[in-house]
C-alpha cells in the first residue's frame, strides 16, 4: 500500500493507496533460517543513550523508540520500502476496501479479534478511542497532537470496529497512526493522572515482548510475551543496555558482550576495522535522521539571522564530515533525508567562508571586543553547544566548530549532559543555547514537519510538538496546513519544496549532515532488517533469531 513517487495523483488515487515510500534504505538481512518453535536466548542491544519514556504517547526521543515497538503495537506499521503492513489492524484502511471514504474525511478501522494486553485482557475498540482519545486532552502530556487533534465523531462500532470523522482531509494521518503505539484503557484509564501513572513506569502493551526490569543508569530487559498474536517473538530476552561511553560500547561489540549496535554503536573511525572483525556482519544504512546544530531561537545570540547566516559561512563542515565521519555521511541543505519522494535537490550548497561570515557580522553591527568575541546592543556572541556526554565523535566535531568560529568572533562553549539529562526538558522546553543533534523530521514516508516548525507546536510556548528551536513563520505555517490537507502528490511536493526553501533561508537549523549509520550485527543473528521509516532499527527484534 505506497504512494508511486510522482507523477500526481488525485485524492481518490491517493486515499487508495495510503503512503509514500522513502526508496533505498540500505536495509540488508542476514538471509533466512527456521525460527525456533518456542522463544530461545536472548539478543543485547548496545545504546549509547537512555531508554527513559516508556509511556508511548508522551515526549521522548528515538532512543526510546526500541523499546517501544517491542512492548506496543500500531494499529499498522511502514515497511523499508514505504508500504503499510496492518498490525492489530485487519486491513490498512483505503479507498478500496471501504475504510477511508473519497473526500478523505469518513474513516472505518477494523481490529483483529485475538489481541491480548500483556495482562490477559482483550484488546478492543475501546482501547484505540481511549488511545486517540488521551492524546488530544490537553491535561495529557502528549509527543504530539498533529493529526489527532483533527478527529471528530470518533465512534465504536462493535469489540472490534470503529469509525470517525477528520475536520479536514488529513493526508498525513496513515503514516501518523503507523507511529501511534495504543495504549490500554483499562489501566491508564483507572488513573487520576495518567501523566504520573504507575504505567510509565511499569507498561504493558501487545507487542512481541514484555516488561521485565529496568536497572536506571544500566539496561531494560523485556521478556517474550507467549501470547502474542503476531509470528514470533523468537528470542526469550530483549535486552536495552545502555553504554554512554562509544569507546566501551565498541570493545563490547568486538568481545560478543553485545549482539547488536544500535545509535551510532560504531563511530566511523572504527568503519575499516570493524569490517574486518570476525564473526560480526556490518552495514552502512542511509538514516532519515539529519544531524544539525540546531539554535534556540529565542536566545538574543542567535535570534537574528545575519548571526545564522555567519555561524554558516563559518562551519566547515566539508572537513567535520571528511575528517570525523571518515566521509560517510552526505551533506545535508534540507531537514528531509534524499530518499523522501519531496526532497528538494534545488536547496543552495553551504559555502565555507569565514570571510564573508565575518563581513555579514560586520554590516550587521556586531563588532569585535579586545579578546576578539563579537558584541551587539549589549549582547556578547557567545553561547553554549550541548550534545550527550560520551559521544566523542560530535565532541570532536564541537572542537572544530569552537575554532571554526572564534575565528570570526563568535565563542562557544561546550556544555554536555548524560542523553537522560539533556534530551529530557534541557532540550524539550529550549532550555538550550544551541545543540548538536539529529533529528528525523518527516512521519515515516510523509514529509510532514507540522511537528517541528510550526508555531503551535513549541513546548516552551504551551504548544504540543517538538518544536524546540521555537521556530515560527507564517508563512510556513500556511504552507504546513496546505501540505497536510493536500492528497495530488505532485502539488503536495512543490508545497513542501517551499517548506524546505523557507527553513533554509531562515537558517532554522544549521543542517550538517544525512546520517549514514553503521551498525553491526552478531553473526547468526537473522531477522535484522534496517527501515529508514522507522525510528529504531530494533522495529521488528519479534521476528529476530539465532541462526541454530
Amino acid at each position: 500500500m505506497a504512494y508511486p513517487a510522482l507523477p500526481s495523483l488525485d485524492r481518490r488515487a491517493l486515499l487508495g493507496v495510503a503512503g509514500a515510500a522513502l526508496l533505498g534504505t540500505g536495509a540488508r538481512a542476514q538471509g533466512t533460517a527456521k525460527p525456533p518453535p518456542a522463544p530461545k536466548g536472548q539478543v543485547i542491544v548496545g545504546l549509547s543513550q537512555e531508554p527513559t519514556r516508556f509511556n508511548p504517547l508522551m515526549p521522548a526521543i528515538e532512543v526510546d523508540q526500541g523499546v517501544w515497538w517491542n512492548l506496543f503495537s500500531p494499529l499498522w506499521n511502514v515497511l523499508p520500502d514505504g508500504t503499510f503492513s496492518a498490525v492489530l489492524a485487519k486491513e490498512v484502511p483505503s479507498l478500496a476496501n471501504g475504510g477511508i471514504s473519497a473526500d478523505g474525511l469518513n474513516w472505518r478501522v477494523r481490529l483483529r479479534d485475538d489481541v491480548k494486553w500483556h495482562d490477559g485482557k482483550p484488546f478492543t475498540a475501546e482501547d484505540v478511542k481511549f488511545t486517540i482519545e488521551l492524546v488530544t486532552n490537553p491535561k495529557f502530556r502528549a509527543g504530539s497532537r498533529a493529526g489527532h487533534d483533527m478527529v471528530r465523531d470518533l465512534t465504536v462500532v462493535g469489540p472490534h470496529e470503529l469509525t470517525w470523522k477528520m475536520s479536514a482531509a488529513n493526508a498525513v494521518y496513515i503514516s501518523r497512526l503507523a507511529w501511534t503505539f495504543m495504549v490500554p484503557k483499562h489501566i491508564l484509564g483507572a488513573v487520576a493522572d495518567p501523566n504520573d501513572a504507575p504505567f510509565n513506569n511499569a507498561p504493558v502493551g501487545t507487542g512481541p515482548f514484555m516488561w521485565g526490569e529496568r536497572v536506571a543508569g544500566d539496561h531494560v530487559l523485556l521478556r517474550a510475551n507467549p501470547h502474542y498474536f503476531g509470528d514470533g517473538p523468537y528470542l526469550e530476552r530483549l535486552v536495552f543496555k545502555y553504554i554512554p561511553d562509544m569507546t566501551v560500547m565498541y570493545t563490547q561489540f568486538r568481545t560478543g558482550e553485545i549482539d547488536y549496535t544500535s545509535i551510532q554503536g560504531i563511530t566511523p573511525d572504527r568503519y575499516a576495522e570493524a569490517r574486518k572483525l570476525p564473526g560480526r556482519i556490518i552495514s552502512v544504512n542511509p538514516s532519515a535522521s539529519i544531524e544539525s546544530i540546531t539554535p534556540n531561537l529565542e536566545m538574543p545570540q542567535v535570534s537574528e539571522l545575519a548571526v545564522r547566516q555567519a555561524l554558516y559561512y563559518g562551519m566547515n563542515k566539508k572537513a567535520i564530515i571528511d575528517a570525523i565521519y571518515y566521509g560517510l555521511p552526505t551533506p545535508a541543505e534540507s531537514f528531509l533525508p534524499k530518499q523522501s519522494w519531496a526532497y528538494d535537490a534545488g536547496l543552495p550548497k553551504q559555502e565555507y567562508s569565514p570571510a564573508k561570515a565575518n563581513q555579514i557580522l560586520d554590516a550587521a553591527g556586531w563588532v569585535r571586543g579586545s579578546d576578539g568575541i563579537r558584541s551587539k546592543g549589549g549582547v556578547r556572541l557567545a553561547f553554549t553547544n550541548s550534545t550527550t556526554a560520551g559521544n566523542q565523535v560530535r565532541e570532536q566535531a564541537q572542537q572544530l566548530l569552537v575554532q571554526d568560529w572564534k575565528a570570526i568572533g563568535a565563542a562557544m562553549s561546550i556544555k554536555n549532559m548524560p542523553a537522560a539529562v539533556i534530551w529530557g526538558d534541557y532540550f524539550r522546553l529550549s532550555k538550550f543555547d544551541t545543540v548538536m543533534v539529529g533529528v528525523t523530521f518527516g512521519i515515516g514516508p510523509d514529509p510532514d514537519v507540522t511537528d517541528r516548525f510550526a508555531s503551535t507546536a513549541i513546548p516552551a510556548k504551551g504548544g504540543s510538538g517538538r518544536n524546540t528551536t521555537q521556530f515560527a513563520n507564517a508563512k510556513v505555517d500556511k504552507l504546513l496546513r496546505e501540505g497536510i490537507a493536500e492528497f495530488d502528490l505532485a502539488k503536495r511536493k512543490a508545497i513542501y519544496v517551499a517548506i524546505q526553501q523557507e527553513v533554509r533561508n531562515d537558517l532554522a537549523i544549521l543542517p550538517m549532515f544525512q546520517y549514514a549509520t553503521i551498525e553491526g550485527v552478531k553473526q547468526g543473528l537473522v531477522g535484522y532488517k534496517p527501515n529508514i521509516n522507522a525510528l529504531s532499527n530494533c522495529w521488528n527484534c519479534g521476528s529476530w533469531s539465532w541462526a541454530s
